[in-house]
């Protein structure tokens, strides 16, 4: 038996703000950067294992476009955090794919993302040669914790 699926209409909501200003080719890319369980094994193969806290953490990489009114966003909450970091709102969100399995049916594959941040300053680019990513910009912001569910 075949299966499907079929994905589109994606949606990125931060701090209740829907994001609709994408780059292109990978736009928005959820990694987990730390194990969830971590193991020590000893004497007679012994194992332990533990629950990693960190296992929770999230990386957002989204890309937008250049100057757009999201850059715009994104770069005044880049901006004003300096001034007075412990006054600094963070990130709350979702990102919702949308996965359909060719007969009408669709589900929701969602990440619910809790305390956000830009973990670093945006890179600007020069070039002469027709590249187009000189005309998008990178977000990366890092999560304490993010869930996914599906349904």
């Amino acid at each position: 038996m075949q299966v499907f699926t079929v994905t589109g209409n994606d949606t990125l909501t931060l701090n209740g703000r829907v994001f609709n200003d994408l780059g292109t080719d990978d736009i928005t890319t959820i990694s987990f950067p730390n194990a969830l369980v971590t193991r020590k094994t000893g004497k007679n193969g012994n194992t332990v294992f533990a629950q990693n806290a960190a296992g929770f953490n999230a990386d957002l990489m989204l890309k937008l476009l250049r100057g757009s009114a999201d850059d715009q966003y994104m770069q005044q909450l880049i901006s004003t955090a300096p001034t007075d970091f412990p006054s600094t709102v963070l990130f709350v969100g979702t990102f919702v794919k949308r996965l359909g399995d060719g007969q009408g049916n669709v589900i929701s594959d969602t990440y619910a993302l809790a305390g956000g941040i830009n973990s670093k300053l945006v890179d600007g680019k020069d070039n002469v040669s027709g590249d187009t990513n000189q005309a998008e910009v990178v977000y990366n912001i890092i999560f304490a914790s993010a869930q996914r569910s599906l349904g």
